[in-house]
């Protein structure tokens, strides 16, 4: 991975941070919980982007999140957790009885850089595929795949085709047209 601000995160800051998403959702469904979480530590503390991603039995229930760093990590990811379950448009709202069977996954992205190509069909050679996840932008339209989505998608050219009909435009536009692309890496840890 790139640069994550020089500094990885621990095992029990990647815990922390899990039982942070875990609690915002509990607290938004009224459900108590035992945990109290000390105060968290100074990486916690600093700005960070992150996406999380919600799932039932393997299936995607939400997922939301930032490409840029905006508010220190922590909130960050309380902010990010209850979005995926209540606004993501693809989905409608998390209910307090599939909390139980919600597994959550962190995504914290190192800052998207531009990718420099210099002919559209260059483009699907130049992403690393398993490593990169790839922003999209066209005319005002913008979409994103985490890195992780590379395990349904494998093929470059796929990725890219998914990844612009996501933008909701014509699937081949990127071997037709220069578009602006970013690349960033994730460090990725979820609930067992």
């Amino acid at each position: 991975m790139k640069k994550m601000d020089d500094v990885f995160l621990t095992d029990d800051e990647k815990k922390y941070l899990l039982q942070v998403a875990r609690s915002a959702l509990e607290a938004y469904f009224g459900i108590p919980t035992q945990e109290t979480l000390p105060p968290p530590t100074k990486k916690l503390l600093q700005d960070g982007a992150t996406f999380v991603t919600l799932t039932i039995d393997g299936q995607l229930r939400g997922c939301i999140g930032t490409l840029e760093a905006y508010q220190p990590l922590v909130d960050d990811v309380r902010e990010h957790a209850l979005a995926a379950a209540l606004q993501d448009y693809r989905f409608p709202p998390l209910t307090a009885e599939e909390l139980p069977q919600v597994k959550i996954e962190i995504s914290r992205l190192t800052k998207p850089v531009r990718l420099e190509y210099h002919h559209p069909l260059e483009l699907a050679k130049k992403i690393r595929p398993g490593i990169d996840g790839v922003v999209l932008q066209w005319r005002g339209r913008r979409a994103t795949f985490l890195p992780q989505v590379w395990e349904k998608i494998p093929s470059a050219e796929e990725f890219l085709d998914h990844l612009c009909m996501k933008m909701m435009v014509d699937p081949h536009l990127w071997r037709k047209t220069m578009l602006d692309v970013f690349v960033y890496q994730v460090e990725e840890f979820r609930e067992e």
